[in-house]
């Protein structure tokens, strides 16, 4: 049964290759089509600059709210004791599809140059209606890549209410172990009220996650001056019924008709100036120490001023684990900080090589108000780089609608999903498309 079931996962590898590199062919020949004044759309970012003065690093700060403990307990008394991330994916009951069974529109999401490695499309019954967005997985959580004995990949959405808020927001738990087959099932995102007697649903896209140590911590669009939320990943309580709404009613608790829901236990609040910069994409950088927050701004393609670029330290006090790290005032501080040229930045990473001097910033850009695809670009304070793809070496090679990106140390690979498709590829492809 052992060699059976290899054989059947090697040939399932066979053809999930083939699959991605015709795809990557037919997308590379599409991208051939793009004129050479289409390819210069994408204008140079340019260098990095770094951000010093006070007014620039004040605008980038950020205050802890945390749950009241008491708030937690009466939730959790009411609901029943929490289950951690084994007993979710204990429970997945839906599966992704491998990129070979994917249509070709689906797969038309994954980028060109450079291609994903590994790519799967969602259960379209479970995901109609609902937005992508970020992605984070247990490769931020431990540094052996590893939640349990399990290796997951945490996919958020939002349902699509036709509002640029976002409706409620859930976090699907993927079962990575087998790369053959990854099942899932979906947790609804929440926010304790009333004193821990409710919750209310968490109602807005969530712009980028990060999973570190036991903590989740999710951004959102604007909405409110709460832009960062933090959820523990061993306090997931089961919801009692199947119902449509959200939190007490009558007969037991709901949430949306998801088995669980995560209650938050705590939210970083923006300062209340014009000029704060709202953390969207974001991402781990355990190539600092401690360990940092990578977060980058959304600005439109349209806009009239630079994007920002910065880091806050996490916490290295084991009563805060997982948390950022704060002042006696509560206040969340960023350590590093730049402007680039770079606008609608769907997703960052930043990652300093094996001897080098400084970091390289990764930034995804949608295509923005240009139809078609993305660009990758990479930068520092000596200049930007982009991938190229096609004959005329345009610069539109990544995914249409860029998302966030997670880069899991242990395999080196960088996740991200673009439409119906998750998908991951080495961050060394990516280097080496930008050398």
């Amino acid at each position: 049964m052992k060699h059976r079931g290899r054989h059947r996962r090697r040939r399932r590898g066979r053809a999930l290759r083939a699959a991605l590199t015709g795809a990557a062919l037919a997308l590379t020949g599409a991208a051939t089509l793009i004129s050479a004044s289409q390819a210069t759309v994408a204008d140079d970012p340019g260098s990095l600059k770094p951000l010093t003065s006070a007014a620039d690093t004040d605008a980038l700060r950020l205050t802890e709210h945390r749950v009241p403990a008491p708030w937690l307990e009466r939730l959790s008394g009411a609901m029943g004791e929490p289950v951690g991330v084994d007993a979710v994916l204990d429970s997945a009951d839906r599966t992704l599809r491998d990129a070979a069974d994917c249509t070709a529109g689906e797969r038309e999401a994954l980028p060109v140059s450079p291609a994903a490695t590994r790519a799967y499309c969602w259960d379209r019954a479970d995901t109609e209606g609902w937005l992508p967005g970020a992605v984070t997985t247990s490769g931020d959580a431990d540094e052996d890549g590893t939640w349990g004995a399990h290796r997951v990949v945490l996919s958020a959405w939002s349902r699509d209410d036709g509002t640029p808020q976002g409706g409620l927001a859930r976090v699907s738990f993927v079962d990575a172990d087998d790369p053959g087959r990854l099942s899932y099932t979906s947790a609804l995102l929440a926010v304790p009220v009333d004193g821990g007697h409710d919750y209310r649903g968490l109602a807005s896209p969530v712009t980028g996650m990060v999973w570190y140590q036991d903590k989740l911590l999710v951004t959102t669009a604007a909405g409110d001056r709460d832009a960062l939320y933090v959820y523990e990943m061993d306090r997931v309580q089961r919801a009692t019924t199947a119902a449509s709404a959200v939190g007490r009613v009558p007969g037991g608790w709901a949430a949306a008709g998801h088995r669980y829901v995560l209650p938050a236990v705590a939210s970083y609040r923006l300062p209340d100036t014009a000029g704060a910069a709202r953390p969207g994409a974001i991402s781990l950088d355990r190539g600092t120490t401690p360990a940092t927050l990578v977060a980058s701004e959304r600005v439109a393609a349209d806009g009239d001023r630079p994007t920002r670029l910065w880091r806050y330290p996490l916490s290295t006090d084991p009563d805060r684990g997982g948390l950022p790290a704060t002042d006696t005032a509560g206040h969340v501080d960023a350590v590093e900080a730049y402007e680039t040229g770079a606008a609608e930045v769907g997703g960052v990473l930043s990652h300093r090589p094996a001897g080098a001097a400084r970091a390289d910033w990764y930034l995804d850009r949608t295509a923005g108000g240009h139809d078609g695809r993305g660009t990758l670009w990479r930068q520092d304070t000596e200049g930007a780089r982009a991938t190229e793809c096609g004959s005329d070496g345009s610069q539109r090679c990544w995914s249409g609608q860029a998302g966030s990106l997670s880069y899991w140390a242990r395999t080196g690979e960088v996740w991200s999903q673009s439409g119906s498709m998750l998908f991951a590829l080495p961050l060394r492809s990516i280097e080496d498309a930008l050398d």
